[in-house]
């Protein structure tokens, strides 16, 4: 009975999935189709969802192992596997962190690893009336819209991707010696093929550090110009959460961010899981 209806037809981005229980186990055909559909689409959403994390967690196991966040501060109390953004204090009130978090910041989730991540789900328990979207930059599109000279130009270039350095850049604390030990620099190739589609991406974001052998003033410019090209409005798509909202997406073709909202009125409460990488994706 599962039904997926495009969404977001100009941008050849983004999928509704309706008639769906993510709180039910799934057949290995459903499984199956659900991957065929990220791959088209690249998101997926499936709306009003009632999911515990255990339940999100049983979801999420079913495309593959999950991965625990390098920052020991964002592991879930109750399942360290569940990511638990939040912007409420103790009291459950509204208020602004006391330093960035990284997730305004466009990036792909755990590229400082070396494999780096499938798919990342987020559900939706509080959600902002205005602002907090979910934005996604197309990684297909903006490779495809670069000239055939610069094309080929990334295609040979590497590029290594670090927490340390994205933590310095996004203004949060400096990383600790563990995580640092956990999550060492590590190169990738600055253009993907990507292993489901067999499509070219653009594989940058802000964990990217620095371009292998290149000097690196040189190499911070063309990284800054790729970004800027690449998350042009023609090329964004966001996201507008409602409650019990479940996102999917697909780490290895997309930059995502999440966008400004007023963080000392507005609730904003999500749960987080992270598919692992692996040959097939």
């Amino acid at each position: 009975m599962m039904d997926i209806i495009a969404t977001n037809t100009s941008h050849s981005m983004g999928a509704t999935v309706t008639n769906f229980d993510a709180a039910l186990l799934i057949s290995d055909d459903i499984r199956a189709a659900i991957i065929r559909a990220l791959h088209e689409f690249q998101f997926l959403v499936f709306p009003n969802q009632t999911l515990t994390q255990a339940q999100q967690v049983a979801f999420t196991e079913q495309f593959g192992p999950l991965e625990q966040h390098i920052n020991s501060e964002f592991q879930g109390e109750a399942i360290a596997q569940v990511h638990v953004l939040s912007n409420l204090d103790p009291n459950g009130i509204p208020t602004k962190p006391r330093e960035p978090t990284g997730t305004e910041c466009w990036h792909t989730d755990k590229s400082y690893t070396p494999t780096p991540s499938f798919a990342t789900l987020l559900y939706g328990i509080e959600v902002p009336a205005v602002g907090g979207e979910t934005l996604f930059a197309n990684m297909y599109a903006a490779y495809d819209a670069l000239s055939i000279a610069d094309q080929q130009r990334c295609d040979a270039l590497t590029v290594v991707h670090s927490w340390e350095q994205s933590r310095l850049k996004s203004g949060s604390r400096p990383p600790s010696e563990e995580e640092n030990r956990a999550a060492p620099p590590i190169s990738h190739p600055m253009v993907r093929t990507h292993p489901g589609t067999g499509r070219k991406a653009l594989y940058i974001g802000t964990h990217a550090s620095h371009i292998e052998g290149m000097p690196i003033a040189e190499g911070h410019t063309l990284l800054d110009d790729l970004l800027g090209h690449a998350t042009q409005d023609r090329f964004v798509i966001a996201h507008q959460w409602h409650k019990k909202d479940l996102l999917i997406w697909d780490n290895p073709s997309l930059l995502h961010r999440g966008a400004t909202y007023n963080e000392t009125r507005e609730k904003r409460v999500l749960h987080r899981t992270v598919v692992r990488g692996g040959p097939t994706f």
